[in-house]
């Protein structure tokens, strides 16, 4: 099952985790202290630079399947973060905002391109869509692998070589993957899908080109005015969904079901990733407000890194959740994606259910340890790898192969419109540039947006559960006419 491309893309994917998320991690703390930003429009920038990203997997898709294939497209996606950490590195060194959002813009663009493209290429390395779906979760650990190192060394890190020497270290770790798929080229061209292995056109380099500055000056102005920002994030999510729509009605009535089913699984994943995107957001700013001590009593631990304990449980989770679906299969105990989905959710509002215990019953001293928090992202790491591992493999297996990036973009799109609405919840909770963090305000403030969203999560186990039952009759329907249809051509 397991190859050298494949390794190298794993590779690949650890560097842009230990990269991405080093980034991620030390953003808040970059645009409170040194921008100046206040708490609200901090969370709404940082919402941004997870969310972003993935809404311009749109383009990626379109790009990987009508101008350059997924190959190129990963190795200039590379290239984007390479440059992006460096343009946020010297905005950092003279305190340069429109440069350093001007990198950040390049990054998330890149990783716009990257989300499509990886997926579909990592497939093609393995010999069965079986091996791929086994191998998908363990290349998931391996990105929280290097997400986790990433989310715990870089707050560290900033106090030796400052936020301006932490980028470049990520702008160094982005070029260590560009270097390794440009040595891999070969390899993967030859597994790769044809418009990879054909020479690609002046025109779509001349289009590719200009579709590419449009999008990073999109984004780069999407990131200086959020408010209008989050308003064109809606747009371009549901632009996407409606040309989705218009492709189905271009299929025969199978493929519509398939394609339906696909827009279920987005639904369900958006509603999902609401919960994810509050790890960056207003549980990153409850854990610095809040979180003191170290882990354990002897492993420390920055109250920005809280998040970093995501990334560890995913490296646990991700063999053990593949190990655990593959021995029900040899069972023959099989369940589906969306039910899988309603697994997570439990989980998710088991790991919410215990935050609004923490900061519900927080002491005078306003502290909560590290456990806590310990806790609650081992529920909620389970379920994102469920989510994130499962409801990829889903979309690939039921999407037509003309339209295969684009169909795994809506994955990303789900991402993006669920990272911004997490992020206008999350400034809910914002308190004003330098007031005191009392009781009272942990205990209403956080206990109140936190305990929603617990029962909301309970709600969501119900919803994903039902849509279970709806897509595995669509999917039987489908199978039934295209049987029909191959017998009638016999």
């Amino acid at each position: 099952m397991w190859n050298k491309l494949n390794k190298s893309m794993m590779f690949c994917q650890m560097m842009f985790g230990l990269s991405f998320y080093g980034v991620m991690v030390i953003l808040t703390r970059f645009f409170l202290e040194e921008l100046n930003y206040n708490e609200a429009d901090t969370m709404m920038v940082v919402g941004a630079f997870s969310a972003i990203g993935p809404l311009f997997a749109i383009a990626g898709g379109f790009i990987a399947d009508k101008f350059l294939g997924a190959y190129r497209s990963l190795t200039i996606s590379y290239l984007g973060f390479t440059s992006g950490y460096v343009l946020l590195f010297a905005g950092a060194s003279v305190l340069n905002v429109p440069m350093a959002l001007c990198g950040i813009a390049l990054a998330s663009y890149s990783r716009g391109l990257m989300s499509p493209s990886y997926p579909s290429l990592y497939k093609r390395t393995f010999k069965t869509q079986e091996d791929f779906e086994n191998g998908y979760p363990v290349n998931y650990s391996v990105n929280n692998i290097g997400a986790f190192l990433g989310q715990y060394l870089f707050p560290m890190l900033v106090l030796v070589l400052g936020f301006n020497g932490s980028f470049m270290l990520s702008g160094v770790m982005a070029g260590a993957a560009l270097i390794t798929l440009v040595i891999s080229a070969k390899g993967l061209r030859s597994v790769a899908a044809e418009i990879d292995q054909q020479p690609v056109s002046a025109k779509n380099w001349i289009a590719f080109s200009v579709l590419s500055a449009a999008m990073i000056g999109l984004v780069f102005f999407m990131f200086s005015n959020m408010d209008v920002g989050q308003n064109i994030v809606y747009a371009i999510g549901a632009a996407a969904i409606l040309y989705f729509v218009s492709l189905m009605v271009k299929v025969d009535y199978a493929q519509k079901l398939k394609m339906g089913t696909i827009l279920i699984m987005t639904f369900l994943t958006t509603c999902f990733f609401v919960y994810y995107g509050q790890m960056m957001t207003s549980m990153n700013m409850v854990a610095i407000n809040t979180m003191r001590g170290d882990l354990f009593g002897f492993i420390p631990v920055a109250p920005e890194a809280a998040m970093a304990m995501n990334p560890l449980w995913c490296m646990v989770a991700g063999p053990i959740i593949a190990l655990f679906f593959s021995n029900l299969e040899k069972r023959n105990i099989n369940f589906s994606t969306a039910t899988k989905v309603g697994f997570a959710f439990i989980l998710t509002a088991i790991a919410f259910g215990i935050l609004t215990m923490a900061v519900s019953t927080v002491g005078a001293d306003v502290v909560i340890r590290p456990e806590v928090f310990l806790a609650i992202h081992f529920f909620q790491a389970f379920a994102e790898v469920v989510v994130g591992s499962m409801v990829v493999a889903f979309i690939l297996s039921v999407a037509p192969k003309h339209i295969e990036n684009f169909s795994v973009s809506l994955f990303s799109v789900a991402i993006a419109l669920s990272g911004i609405v997490g992020a206008v919840f999350s400034t809910s909770i914002a308190l004003e540039k330098g007031q005191e963090i009392t009781q009272e305000i942990v205990q209403n403030v956080y206990g109140d947006y936190f305990q929603l969203l617990t029962v909301l999560a309970v709600v969501m186990v119900g919803i994903a559960f039902g849509s279970s039952w709806v897509i595995k009759k669509m999917l039987a329907s489908a199978k039934q006419r295209e049987t029909a249809a191959e017998i009638a051509q016999a």
